[in-house]
């Protein structure tokens, strides 16, 4: 009977060391370009994109190895994102910025391929649900003195409830006849945003193994959002007209290049005996 709780015991600190060897704890960063993909203001004539770069300065990864080729892993990424668009006047100049900056604290839960083998350089692919955290968010503009367009559909009633200095040419444009200091389209704040937003997450990249228990990550990470990040209220007033603009749906995609450094809570394969 001892023996048969000795050799239960030992078995389950086997079975226990064997899992926790499969564990992998990480810090990681990354670079990327953000976007706000957004109908109404692309087809808006007085807006254009501009490619805009944020930083993902600082996440955590925790994973477990459940076979040699196919594992899970958890993150939790501090993220900037949004976009810049410049204010174009019917000069085609650039008179103003709209800018939409974003915080969030990425969740993403990735299901993890990876190439087989004992060689110390691995390829992956991550795939999975991603939860996004609100934590700021901002939308501001600054619109300088000029004529601008009217786009269609948008009525000049409206324009004046946002420019109340505004006045119609009768010819589809308007003149602001002097500078708009910057001010705040939307704020966190005032729950013009929405809290969490739904994404999905993928990267490919490299493993790389550089001792026993520590190796480097190298990826090229995408994120794209489900929802508007706007909330309803905003939603139905665009709808309704209410806002001197065109509605249309907004997405969040970022693409970038995310490094990290991870210890192994056992020994990686390329340092393995054979």
């Amino acid at each position: 009977m001892k023996l048969k709780i000795v050799l239960g015991f030992l078995l389950l600190v086997a079975n226990v060391q064997s899992v926790f060897s499969q564990v992998h704890l990480g810090a990681t960063s990354a670079y990327n370009a953000t976007f706000v993909l957004d109908k109404g203001l692309s087809e808006d004539p007085r807006y254009n994109s501009t490619m805009t770069y944020n930083w993902s300065p600082v996440g955590i990864a925790f994973g477990v190895d459940i076979t040699p080729g196919f594992g899970l892993q958890l993150e939790s990424i501090l993220s900037k994102q949004g976009q810049i668009y410049d204010v174009i006047n019917t000069a085609k100049e650039i008179s103003g910025s709209r800018q939409i900056n974003l915080e969030y604290l990425n969740l993403p839960l990735l299901m993890k391929f990876m190439s087989k083998g004992t060689g110390n350089v691995r390829t992956n692919f991550n795939i999975g649900p991603q939860m996004s955290i609100l934590r700021a968010g901002v939308e501001s503009l600054t619109t300088n003195a000029g004529d601008y367009e009217i786009p269609e559909g948008i009525d000049f009633a409206t324009i004046k409830e946002d420019y109340p200095s505004a006045i119609d040419n009768e010819n589809g444009t308007y003149t602001i006849p002097e500078d708009i200091p910057s001010r705040d389209i939307l704020t966190k704040a005032a729950n013009d945003f929405k809290n969490t937003e739904f994404q999905l997450a993928a990267s490919f990249g490299l493993d790389i193994d550089i001792s026993r228990n520590i190796f480097l990550t190298t990826q090229v990470r995408a994120n794209y959002s489900f929802t508007d990040m706007r909330g309803e209220d905003v939603l139905n007033s665009l709808k309704a007209g209410e806002y001197s603009e065109l509605f249309g749906n907004r997405a969040n995609v970022m693409i970038g290049v995310q490094f990290g450094l991870h210890y192994y809570f056992g020994t990686l394969r390329s340092f393995r005996e054979n």
